[in-house]
């Protein structure tokens, strides 16, 4: 069983995968950077991790497989479980586990396990096609410097020049500000004018709607009386799943007897099997639908689990 192959998909489009009894690997974006050292640019990307507290089943790991492989749910489940066991054996004793393009699990003295990140992989795909890159270094001249040097070395005297009357730079100047105040004059005019046109016109567009508006009569003998249905519309991609029926007749029963209990149960139809899916809830946020997971298989069911599916 490849697990790492499908670990290694779900990195691409969630931030965190459990591995049911074992642990989970999270993603954390990095912004690119620049070493200024190396002249080295780096893309965005994301950063791996693994957490061995987080070991409560999400059902996202084993639905993939289950998908994949083309098996039952449950199936898939327990061959899960099986590797699980068989990992931390060999952990257990002394070896080092290798997730190809994730990285290697080892036991420290503690008993703890020690995740070492393999980055041959970016599993950011807003940065597809983009790859680490050196720059070779810009030399740049200071030329102020250079002539603050010389101006240390010999002094420049500036000897002020006598100005010579230009008496037919006044008549441009006078003429310049002559044309500017006539210009600025015609155009307040204009804009006044157009003010003023638009004005009427938005007036005789409000009396022909108001006399269409008399002219029109409603007659209404039998008013309906308003009815207003506050209606909860279920959505999201994630479904805690309550159980799936051969017999819809049963799959109906479920419904009715969750929702006594207060859930917001449904039916979100038919699975590749030919079952009946019934679910406690449908949820958009990942994380309040593995709060309200928790929260029923401590409280209603431990058979309970999360389906990430996206319905038509």
């Amino acid at each position: 069983m490849h697990i790492e192959t499908y670990i290694s998909d779900l990195l691409y489009r969630y931030d965190c995968v459990i591995i049911p009894e074992f642990g989970a690997f999270l993603t954390n974006r990095v912004s690119a950077k620049i070493d200024a050292d190396t002249n080295a640019f780096f893309p965005p990307k994301k950063v791996l991790s693994f957490n061995e507290q987080l070991q409560s089943n999400d059902g996202l790991l084993a639905n993939y497989i289950s998908e994949v492989e083309k098996i039952p749910y449950e199936v898939a489940a327990q061959k899960l479980s099986k590797h699980v066991k068989s990992i931390k054996s060999y952990l257990v004793q002394g070896e080092t586990l290798t997730f190809h393009n994730i990285g290697d699990l080892v036991l420290n003295s503690e008993g703890k396990i020690v995740f070492d990140p393999s980055f041959h992989v970016n599993y950011l795909t807003d940065a597809f096609g983009l790859s680490q890159f050196n720059s070779t270094s810009i030399t740049r001249e200071v030329y102020k410097e250079e002539v603050e040097a010389i101006e240390k070395v010999i002094p420049i005297a500036v000897t002020p020049e006598t100005r010579k009357a230009r008496p037919y730079l006044r008549y441009a100047a006078v003429a310049l500000i002559a044309l500017t105040a006539g210009s600025f004059a015609i155009s307040n005019y204009y804009m006044k004018d157009v003010e003023a046109h638009n004005q009427l016109a938005q007036e005789q567009a409000n009396e022909q709607l108001d006399h269409k508006v008399q002219e029109a009569t409603f007659v209404i003998d039998n008013p309906l009386p308003s009815v207003t249905l506050n209606v909860a519309k279920q959505s999201g991609n994630y479904h805690i799943v309550a159980g799936a029926f051969r017999v819809e007749a049963n799959s109906d029963k479920k419904v009715e007897q969750l929702q006594n209990l207060g859930y917001n149960a449904r039916k979100i139809g038919v699975n590749k099997y030919g079952l009946h899916e019934v679910v406690y809830s449908s949820y958009n946020n990942r994380l309040e639908a593995l709060q309200m997971l928790q929260k029923i298989k401590s409280e209603h069911s431990q058979d309970a689990w999360l389906l990430v599916k996206q319905l038509d």
